[in-house]
């Protein structure tokens, strides 16, 4: 009797992939020859991803996920500012990038282009920027309603670059253990913070709502 098949998972494909990519240096030519060099169907690759690069997105979701998952294991984590949040994200974040870090390498220089390398980070950056909104707290928002969905996309997206300058600081270091990232992270999270410092700006919003009500009730 034929023994049967064993039902491939969503995380077997994942696996697979990484692991023909760092073995054969590229990509797979195509779904179909994916799916038939690793003994499984089209079909089951097409119950989880539309695409290969669908499949390259998510493997980059999945890093981001494995990240937040690990630090909701952390009670303290919980308690944390926003700018300790961020710091544990990162530095959460950088380690599971470390433990993959042959197969980060060799995706993110398959094309000579590096925008059309960043394509695969477009699930990660949906994802990231959301984290960035979920634990954004009061004390980085304008008092303002009108000032605030336009500051909290500016946030948003400023982290996102802080995030990428970090990817391409962490790519190039050669330092042991990756210890010149550890430090950049720290310093460029600090920065950052104190540049969204919003306690200046709300006070020179105060002081232009005087000024404007003393002009306009002076003249009456």
């Amino acid at each position: 009797m034929e023994a049967k098949k064993k039902t491939i998972s969503k995380e077997d494909i994942v696996s697979i992939y990484m692991e023909e990519v760092l073995e054969k240096g590229q990509k797979p030519k195509s779904v179909y020859h994916f799916a038939k060099e690793n003994n499984f169907t089209e079909a089951e690759f097409y119950a989880f991803f539309g695409t290969l690069e669908g499949l390259e997105k998510e493997i980059f979701r999945l890093f981001f996920a494995n990240t937040v998952d690990l630090l909701h294991k952390n009670t303290d984590y919980l308690e944390y500012d926003m700018k300790n949040k961020m710091l544990s994200f990162y530095f959460t974040f950088f380690e599971i990038l470390t433990a993959n870090r042959s197969y980060v390498l060799q995706s993110l220089k398959f094309d000579r282009n590096p925008l059309k390398n960043l394509v695969q980070l477009t699930t990660l950056r949906n994802s990231f920027k959301e984290y960035v909104s979920g634990i954004l707290t009061n004390d980085y928002r304008l008092e303002q309603e009108k000032l605030r969905k336009f500051q909290e996309k500016g946030i948003q997206e400023s982290a996102w670059l802080q995030l990428m300058l970090t990817i391409k600081f962490w790519v190039d270091d050669d330092s042991a253990a990756f210890e010149k990232t550890d430090i950049f992270i720290e310093k460029s999270v600090n920065a950052s913070f104190e540049l969204m410092n919003v306690a200046p700006l709300n006070h020179l919003i105060d002081l232009g709502k005087f000024l404007f009500k003393e002009k306009i009730y002076s003249k009456q």
